[in-house]
């Protein structure tokens, strides 16, 4: 059986909406987002099955019946995506009423590497041709691998802080 482009189209019309709201910050938009990609995705396993009669054996035609796949993983991705809903609507509702709000906030640490990112050189630059801040050039500008290696006075600095502790 070949699908109906109908289907197609609205298969993918559910996912590309579903995944542009999922992008989206607000908590709200990412549980419709979840929604329409377990819609899509249902639409999209049901496609795949054999159209025919019910398969209850001694009702129909062996040749005649449906696959009874499709409609039993369909009937599991609705008990995923109920599942999924319900978490993201608890916490939406605890982020409502813990800011008065359902937007996720930027991390304190993705804002930091969004500073150093903006701070960069701009185009043409490569980190990987930069040393890192904890090496130490030699003479012709290239790293030196000994500089890595903790130093004999700063192993037995390291040793006499253990015996310290103990």
């Amino acid at each position: 059986m070949t699908p109906n482009l109908t289907y197609i189209v609205v298969v993918g019309v559910l996912f590309a909406a579903g995944v542009t709201l999922l992008l989206e910050r607000s908590l709200t938009r990412v549980l419709m987002g979840i929604i329409l990609l377990g819609n899509g995705a249902n639409l999209l396993l049901l496609t795949g099955g054999r159209a025919g009669g019910p398969p209850i054996v001694g009702t129909t035609d062996g040749a005649e019946m449906s696959d009874p796949l499709p409609q039993a993983m369909v009937l599991t991705a609705i008990v995923i995506t109920l599942g999924m809903t319900a978490f993201l609507l608890a916490l939406s509702y605890r982020s409502w009423h813990l800011n008065g709000h359902d937007e996720v906030q930027d991390d304190v640490e993705d804002r930091r590497i969004m500073d150093l990112a903006d701070r960069d050189e701009g185009p043409g630059t490569d980190d990987a041709d930069q040393p890192d801040s904890d090496d130490q050039l030699d003479g012709d500008g290239r790293t030196d691998p000994d500089s890595r290696r903790p130093s004999a006075a700063s192993a037995s600095v390291a040793a006499g802080e253990r015996g310290r502790k103990a």
